[in-house]
């Protein structure tokens, strides 16, 4: 089942069984209809934390301890539905219900727009495209993305002979899902691992407040919990406070810190800690690397120095080089991809804080001009809300309830 279908299944699919419901059921309608109108948008809007909530928790760890601590019994409640529900075999229905909540706020803010302007149109006409590439601009897939999307979306309209609504809403979601799947491999967006090459060194660049400590926090906790071998590396020795943010997420998860004098040289700490990951046979290394402005020459320098480093040591390494992108960034994020990728050559990216955020096109604009997969996505503040990325799940959440 090719990814559009499987979307189409899960979108339409639902559409198509609502309304089998209501035929059989027509005497629902007047009072009973209006009460569960008037109670749908508290049932369909899942409380989501502001992001500046979520980056307050995350760089003060020890006090999210405290919180923990305190509220111990209702987590250890939570905690148990992964497991029922693995027992359930439902593992995709759980990923997907974590998209749609994770994107809800996407999801309503695209959809909202979508809808608006599909409220208004009255015919098929150039001036019915053009509108349509403006909305897409504003839901950031990008110009160029949009340019594309839009011609290509006439040509379809025409050969289906899509007029209503609902079957023009329909042929834009196909192309762009399509558009993002002609892109790339889904085998791609898979983060490597070599049993045969240890250490697996993974390289997390980006801009300060991307959330990359965070990341790597989230991820040496999963791989930790699989049972490998994972050290971290501060090599983010200039922003303050940076070095102690990733030794308080090795404390928590249990899993060691490499860490140099105060400010300094990145690729010293690096050099250190890949001839311990090598030495101690470990699966992975996590290496975090300063975030200063992506346009200053002297970052760029630092970056290149540290894969010089990790290759005397380990010749096939890094195994990844990840770009965390803050996803309510929008464009912003489609150009430090672009600035950081001539440097570091990225085998992926992160797009975190997207729970937050209502800009979730940009990884439509980033596939179709960059080629890239995106590998992981934050979807909430909790360890398990970091998600691989699933292309279908991503665009279920996204315009769910919108066709």
């Amino acid at each position: 089942m090719g990814l559009f279908d499987k979307i189409k299944k899960s979108l339409f699919g639902k559409k198509e069984d609502e309304g089998e419901k209501q035929e059989q059921k027509p005497e629902k309608k007047d009072e009973t209809q209006e009460a569960e109108q008037a109670t749908e948008p508290s049932d369909t809007n899942p409380e989501v934390k502001s992001v500046e909530e979520a980056e307050e928790k995350f760089e003060h760890p020890k006090e999210l301890e405290q919180e923990e601590a305190a509220t111990e019994p209702k987590q250890a409640e939570s905690e148990t539905e992964p497991e029922v529900e693995e027992e359930n075999d439902e593992p995709e229905k759980t990923q997907q219900e974590l998209y749609e909540k994770g994107l809800a706020k996407t999801n309503q803010g695209f959809g909202a727009k979508l809808n608006a302007f599909f409220a208004k149109f009255r015919t098929v006409d150039e001036d019915f495209f053009d509108d349509l590439e403006d909305l897409l601009i504003e839901s950031d897939v990008g110009y160029e993305t949009a340019e594309e999307l839009t011609d290509e979306l006439r040509d379809e309209a025409k050969l289906q002979k899509a007029k209503t609504r609902d079957q023009l809403k329909e042929v834009i979601v196909q192309k762009l899902v399509e558009l993002y799947d002609q892109n790339g491999n889904a085998d791609d967006e898979k983060l490597n691992y070599n049993p045969d090459h240890k250490p697996n060194i993974y390289l997390f660049v980006g801009v300060n407040g991307a959330g990359k400590t965070t990341t790597i926090g989230k991820l040496a906790k999963r791989f930790k919990d699989q049972g490998k071998k994972v050290i971290l590396a501060a090599a983010d020795t200039f922003r303050a406070g940076a070095v102690e943010q990733l030794e308080e997420w090795g404390r928590r998860v249990d899993v060691p810190v490499v860490t140099g004098a105060e400010k300094a040289d990145p690729a010293s700490v690096v050099y250190d800690a890949t001839k311990q990951a090598i030495d101690g046979q470990a699966d992975y290394l996590l290496v975090d690397t300063a975030g200063r402005l992506q346009n200053k020459k002297n970052l760029m320098s630092e970056l290149e120095k540290i894969q010089r480093t990790i290759k005397k040591l380990a010749p096939e390494q890094p195994t990844e080089t990840l770009l965390v992108l803050d996803g309510s960034t929008g464009q912003n994020a489609l150009l430090q991809a672009k600035d950081f990728d001539k440097t570091t050559k990225l085998t992926g990216l992160v797009l975190t804080k997207l729970d937050g955020s209502s800009k979730g096109g940009v990884v439509l604009a980033i596939r179709n001009e960059m080629k890239l997969p995106v590998k992981l996505v934050g979807l909430g503040e909790k360890p398990e809300d970091l998600a691989d990325f699933d292309a279908a799940n991503y665009a279920i959440g996204l315009f769910h309830g919108l066709v």
